[in-house]
């Protein structure tokens, strides 16, 4: 495929649809499918660091930047096992979107999401920006190879660090064979994106009940995944009476992960589990869920 071909605009990809008097359906008549996104990333602890809880002495940056690194690598040693632990406990499987990279950096941790029975998706091979990227279309085979090699089994989903999108990526994506992305944050159902490859499709993500919106930009409390997330399950439950709705919820070992918050994942599962009509998922089991409908057609 040619970079020179004309560029697709953003709304052509996405015809304006309203979500009222549309066909989607969930099994046994479900009102919510509910995925959980556990995101790890392999941070360079010689670059600048994508977040940061510490601010640099005399607003003067220095690298290696161990403190903010250090926050999350905390995530990756300890944080991480906590999700391991809450969705064993509670017999959920996540999406994991992972940095290829963090496959050889973090082996236990691709371990254990392999073990689980996750589902791996992509997240870019290291964790930056798509537009920062010399060469999209091989840092996308690179990664789909790498989480390949290591699961055994195809990739279907891709998110892109921090959402992140060129022109080109929806592009790359459906012809290196990715099926659904979590890039285009616009609908409660998934909606289909037009490609040069054909169709790829968006499984509704979340920036909101997402807790590097919450606790590292917002800097809400502690409790604040619990309450904004049963905030937002509680109305799509509301809705989905009679419109079915995808609820996403977007999870970091760093942050969510430290002992001051998981307690509030754990109950926000638990309220949400106690709603009879709502379907635990992965992204893959959505996106196949869509498909069988032919709404991507």
């Amino acid at each position: 495929m040619s970079n020179d071909w004309p560029r697709i605009p953003v709304r052509d990809r996405v015809p304006y649809n309203p979500i009222v008097g549309r066909r989607f359906r969930l099994p046994n008549d479900a009102r919510v499918a509910v995925w959980t996104i556990v995101n790890v990333e392999n941070w360079d602890a010689a670059g600048a660091m994508p977040r940061n809880v510490l601010s640099p002495p005399m607003g003067q940056p220095l690298l290696p930047d161990i403190p903010n690194w250090a926050w999350h690598e905390y995530g990756m040693r300890v944080g991480f096992w906590r999700f391991v632990d809450v969705l064993a406990a509670r017999g959920l499987k996540a999406s994991f979107a992972v940095n290829a990279s963090a496959i050889s950096a973090y082996p236990a941790a691709c371990e254990a999401a392999r073990a689980a029975g996750w589902d791996f998706i992509g997240h870019g091979f290291v964790q930056g920006p798509m537009h920062a990227v010399a060469d999209q279309r091989e840092a996308i085979r690179q990664t789909i190879e790498t989480i390949r090699g290591f699961t055994g089994r195809p990739v279907r989903g891709w998110e892109s660090p921090g959402l992140t999108e060129t022109d080109d990526t929806v592009d790359l994506l459906a012809e290196a064979g990715i099926e659904y992305v979590a890039d285009w944050v616009l609908d409660d159902q998934p909606v289909a994106i037009k490609t040069r490859s054909g169709n790829i499709v968006s499984v509704p993500y979340t920036v909101e009940v997402n807790d590097v919106v919450l606790s590292a930009i917002q800097q809400q409390p502690s409790d604040a995944i619990l309450q904004r997330g049963r905030d937002q399950f509680d109305r799509l439950y509301q809705e989905g009476a009679t419109v079915p709705r995808v609820m996403a919820i977007s999870i970091h070992p760093y942050l969510t992960g430290v002992p001051h918050r998981i307690r509030y994942l754990e109950a926000l599962y638990d309220h949400i589990l106690a709603h009879d009509g709502v379907l635990m998922c992965t992204g893959a089991e959505i996106l196949d869920i869509f498909r069988n409908q032919a709404n991507d057609r």
